[in-house]
């Protein structure tokens, strides 16, 4: 049994995995209530979420679970907020002590990017280490606030990083466009929400670097183009008109998301391709790389609503699944802000 904890930002976050049976426990967290009033994560004001939530949180699982089968804790350590990051590696050095466990770090992104296989798994437990090769070459597309990039995870089920972004991520270009159209934060789920009764064709946005032969991400020109747009309409103008921008600006993220996927799908041969990271909860990107990857004859994984955020179930997961996952006595583990993909 792997005890998994992520506190990475803004959720304090718990899981159970069971690799005889998959997630038999997740626990969550939300500071988003915290944080709305300042339009943003405060760290500060997150650290002190953590402090006040991990300890109750840890007391209630080991109620409801025999804590004693825990053979191992696998927490989060970095990139992230450094306040957050030490909290939860704090809680699971002295976990690993009192239990006691072997423990693990585990980089987020390497969490985001096994997590679309955590589905496969649940749905063949027993199984699962035999579908590897089916799956393998496989794919991969990181799109969240603060990261967006493609990976290839190859048969041995190592990452490189393909391509990243040069300047916003698709999540932070997304919240900033709802910002600049007066919506609260996050603005993410309410430009999605708005978008699906507006005209995604109404309004013309740049759709990052537009050369085929480059592979990584820019949306900083996108949200500049969307400031010029407002600029010129009046108040009124942007409030009836609030769908369709939504709409329009909306598919210019997704379009530059799947159109650097095809590329890179383009050079070499996949199994399956996949989409994980917050933003991977948009139902129109899905639906799109759905669309891809049906097109191209490859397998779709997509991490589940719940995984695509900020999640211990990935964490714990991934420390059953990554090859380069590796031991530490509690007084050697510490926090990492690279992103341990390359």
């Amino acid at each position: 049994m792997i005890l998994g904890i992520e506190s990475s930002c803004d959720e304090s976050a718990l899981a159970l995995f069971d690799p005889a049976q998959g997630l038999v426990g997740e626990w969550v967290h939300s500071q988003m209530a915290v944080h709305e009033a300042y339009g943003g994560v405060v760290p500060d004001l997150a650290t002190r979420e953590h402090l006040r939530t991990l300890g109750p949180m840890i007391e209630r699982v080991g109620q409801e679970h025999d804590l004693s089968a825990v053979t191992q804790v696998a927490v989060t350590r970095g990139p992230g907020l450094a306040g957050c990051l030490a909290m939860g590696v704090a809680a699971a050095k002295a976990l690993a002590v009192a239990l006691p466990a072997e423990l693990v770090g585990v980089n987020h992104l390497r969490g985001h990017a096994f997590s679309p296989f955590i589905g496969v798994h649940a749905a063949d437990p027993l199984g699962f280490s035999g579908q590897w090769d089916a799956l393998l070459p496989h794919l991969g597309l990181i799109v969240s606030g603060g990261n967006t990039l493609l990976f290839r995870m190859d048969r041995a089920r190592h990452i490189t990083v393909l391509s990243s972004t040069r300047d916003d991520a698709a999540g932070e270009a997304l919240d900033k466009g709802a910002k600049l159209m007066g919506m609260t934060y996050p603005g993410g789920p309410l430009v999605e929400k708005l978008a699906a009764t507006g005209d995604a064709s109404a309004f013309d946005f740049p759709r990052g670097i537009g050369s085929r032969a480059e592979l990584d991400f820019s949306f900083s020109g996108l949200k500049t183009a969307l400031r010029y747009r407002l600029e010129k309409m009046a108040p009124g103008e942007i409030e009836a008109a609030k769908a369709d921008l939504c709409a329009s600006y909306q598919q210019a993220v997704i379009d530059a998301l799947v159109r650097k996927t095809k590329l890179a799908l383009n050079r070499a041969t996949y199994c399956s391709v996949g989409v994980s990271g917050g933003v991977a909860n948009n139902r129109t990107l899905r639906a799109a790389m759905q669309t891809l990857a049906e097109r191209r004859r490859l397998r779709f994984l997509a991490a589940e609503p719940r995984h695509t955020g900020d999640n211990a179930g990935m964490i714990a997961f991934a420390a059953w699944v990554d090859p380069t996952i590796t031991a530490s006595r509690p007084t050697e583990l510490e926090l990492s802000a690279g992103l341990g993909l390359a």
